[in-house]
């Protein structure tokens, strides 16, 4: 099972804040989902063929275009994001170096 620090690091690194309440019901959620995974790996799959009944596409791309945004202007839209920097949005760091 997970730990309480664990799931608060998770809940940090995805933005999310969590009470004590929310972080003992997620570690118990996330580690039951984390148990499922182990049980997938623990199967037998040596005489399955790999990628049966998987459709095989090739060459499956589209010509790069590029759309107006209609009648709202880029500054229109920057004009709602709480910091930018440069003309760009200006977002916390989710992992430091």
């Amino acid at each position: 099972m997970l730990t309480t620090e664990e799931v608060k690091h998770i809940a940090l690194l995805a933005r999310i804040g969590l009470s004590d309440t929310e972080t003992g019901k997620y570690r118990k959620e996330l580690s039951s989902v984390l148990d499922f995974f182990h049980e997938l790996e623990e199967l037998d799959l040596s005489g399955e063929r790999e990628g049966i009944d998987m459709p095989v596409k090739e060459n499956d791309t589209r010509e790069d275009r590029v759309h107006g945004s209609g009648p709202v202007s880029r500054e229109a839209i920057l004009q709602n994001v709480p910091s930018r920097k440069d003309g760009f949005v200006k977002v916390k760091s989710v992992f430091s170096l």
